[in-house]
């Protein structure tokens, strides 16, 4: 399944006067071998090219800055600011760009977490290749792209209260990293990330980072 060649119009950029335009894409992962994976598959659809990679957030925005991109890739979890971070960097500053996030996290949670932030589109990493430049083709057109369905109408989970700083922190507490690492991480204080963390075993009910960890491994929401 082709991804179709539209005129060109690009993202942030001036347009061009409608000519065909090959698709430009920027991949986002902090693992070399997902990204030349990624690439090897994309390039092999018509009309398109990998303009750019990037493996944190820093390098994201200085791409942005730099250049002219159709669909930025992004994985969720990057080492220093978080996926959802970037994501509502690059709503603020380029809210036309379509940005389709594909992570290894499953959809619900993580999905409405990153449409919320700014994403167009969320896929899973175990999706198949056609999925994959479905996506691409409907989040390029401005057409929203998941998975799975997102959520229902039911009361939502203790977790899905959280807001996204509360969410990150709280699952580098239940993956066992210290207050420090994570403070070091995510480019915070210790105290800070304590305060957090009182305030998430409150959130939630809860006493120990023990049950913060047991409560994440039954939801499904750690690897």
């Amino acid at each position: 399944m082709p991804i179709k060649a539209v005129p060109d119009r690009h993202t942030h950029g001036p347009a061009t006067g409608g000519r065909l335009q090959t698709l430009r894409i920027m991949l986002v992962d902090d693992h070399p071998i997902v990204r030349r994976g990624l690439r090897q598959l994309l390039e092999e659809q018509r009309d398109v090219t990998i303009a750019a990679e990037a493996s944190n957030g820093d390098e994201v925005l200085a791409q942005l800055r730099d250049r002219d991109f159709d669909v930025v890739i992004l994985d969720l979890a990057m080492p220093g600011r978080s996926g959802l971070d970037v994501l509502k960097d690059i709503r603020q500053e380029w809210p036309a760009l379509p940005v389709l996030v594909l992570s290894m996290h499953p959809a619900g949670q993580f999905a409405r977490r990153a449409m919320s932030a700014g994403a167009l589109g969320y896929l899973t990493k175990d999706s198949a290749p056609t999925e994959l430049v479905e996506a691409i083709d409907r989040v390029r057109s401005g057409r929203p792209f998941t998975t799975a369905a997102s959520g229902s109408a039911a009361a939502p989970a203790p977790h899905e209260t959280l807001s996204d700083r509360e969410y990150q922190v709280f699952r580098l507490i239940a993956s066992g990293r210290t207050a420090s690492e994570i403070a070091s991480d995510i480019g915070l204080s210790v105290k800070t990330i304590s305060t957090y963390r009182t305030r998430l075993l409150e959130k939630l009910g809860m006493r120990t980072n023990a049950e913060l960890m047991r409560y994440a491994l039954q939801e499904g929401l750690i690897d």
